[in-house]
């Protein structure tokens, strides 16, 4: 069996719980009377894919890591329409991302789990 790379933990794990803490920080925003009128429920769906991935990362799935590299390249471009640190960070991220979730270790850990 492949074990998991230190990496791939921390990143899922990241992934859990910047998901897990958004879904909470996000519920004050609800408009009782009309929840549609304002993004909740998109922010909520984006926060809900970052637990979702990082669980099945733990878990070995391959489409989770790109499900993860879409999540955080969703917020490089995002960010492209704030502050221009927000965009570096972001994009920083994002090259981290991919540097630890397509790395050889990486990259056998996905493909072992997929086998099984």
């Amino acid at each position: 069996m492949n074990k998991r790379p230190l990496p791939v933990t921390v990143l899922s794990l990241l992934l859990v719980a910047a998901g897990a803490v958004g879904l909470v920080y996000h519920l004050n925003e609800i408009n009782r009377q009309h929840p549609f009128q304002n993004d909740f429920l998109l922010i909520e769906l984006v926060r809900l894919i970052a637990v979702i991935g990082g669980a099945y990362m733990l878990r070995g799935s391959n489409w989770a890591r790109w499900v993860a590299m879409a999540w955080i390249g969703f917020h490089v471009v995002v960010s492209a329409f704030h502050s221009l640190p927000e965009f570096m960070f972001h994009g920083v991220l994002l090259a981290v991302f991919a540097y630890f979730l397509f790395r050889r270790q990486a990259t056998e850990y996905f493909c072992a789990r997929r086998q099984e």
